[in-house]
């Protein structure tokens, strides 16, 4: 279409143009600070359906639980409009206005304790516009280091993507369906619930409006429906994997292939591909992979 073809032209040449001073904007850092409190530890407990009882002060928390904490704690004059913190304070002010999660890197050295004073080092580790399928994309890679009781317990790359405005009255353009693997030795079907994706947007502060405002993911972004929070997919995926392992959690690697939608049931499976290794996905309610995860366990 004219109009949607215009959009992407235009989004491609201010992309173009941006990228010189975008590139000033790697190896910006900032550290923030977090208590690890116990009543915050027992809502998250409870969110996963945990017995929050079982949480008190000193007790090791999961080692995945590290990305929990740490929220973007943005004034609510610094919101943009999808709720997301305003471009060009830490974040890049990259000129695409979607914004995803597309994945992320893990190494796992230790856990973070209930009562612990930690740090989280974040920096912009590197800026890659794309020319994709469905027009112009900028990934956006953030290197972070979760430290406590003077060592450093994670270290994390997270990839965001940014996309181009949909056209006005334009669906969001559909990825392509990706068959998933063709042999589990486990699997959850599991419904996205809305009221759990709410209680995981309030621990992460997460305001992004796609997650719980159905109307504006519709109108403004093209999606049909609440699009399901990745992190929360991804959480829930290492915990259903976790389920069906042994040994200790060092590592994973995780893609966010297509987006899933609140309400809807989506099946968490996995098989091990190799000693300390296992394999993870998710599918979709019309059976497509929407995600992937490697992880790696130590004996």
């Amino acid at each position: 279409m004219p109009g949607e073809d215009r959009v992407l032209e235009d989004a491609a040449a201010a992309l173009d143009a941006a990228m010189p001073a975008l590139q000033g904007w790697i190896g910006r850092a900032r550290v923030a600070e977090e208590e690890v409190a116990l009543g915050a530890v027992r809502r998250i407990a409870a969110t996963f359906d945990l017995d929050p009882a079982a949480f008190a002060a000193g007790i090791a928390l999961p080692t995945h639980w590290f990305n929990l904490f740490f929220a973007d704690i943005a004034r609510q004059s610094a919101l943009g409009p999808d709720g997301h913190p305003r471009k060009g304070e830490f974040l890049p002010p990259i000129p695409l206005p979607r914004r995803m999660g597309a994945g992320r890197r893990v190494r796992l050295h230790g856990a973070l304790r209930v009562g612990d004073a930690a740090t989280k080092r974040t920096e912009v580790a590197a800026i890659l516009p794309k020319a994709a399928r469905t027009g112009p994309i900028c990934i956006l890679t953030m290197r972070s280091s979760i430290a406590a009781r003077g060592a450093v317990l994670a270290v994390e790359e997270f990839d965001a993507i940014y996309r181009a405005a949909v056209a006005p009255g334009a669906a969001t353009a559909a990825t392509a369906p990706i068959a998933p693997p063709t042999e589990a030795s486990w699997q959850e079907a599991r419904l996205l619930d809305p009221t759990q994706v709410f209680r995981y947007g309030a621990i992460t502060w997460n305001a992004h409006r796609i997650h719980y405002d159905a109307d504006y993911a519709r109108g403004e972004e093209g999606y049909p429906a609440a699009v399901m929070n990745g992190g929360l997919t991804m959480h829930l995926l290492l915990d259903a994997a976790l389920r069906n392992a042994r040994g200790r959690l060092v590592g994973y690697e995780t893609r966010l292939m297509r987006p899933l939608f609140v309400g809807d049931t989506a099946r968490f499976c996995g098989s091990t591909i190799a000693a300390g290794r296992m394999q993870a996905w998710v599918m979709d309610t019309h059976g497509a992979q929407a995600a992937e995860m490697t992880l790696e366990f130590a004996a």
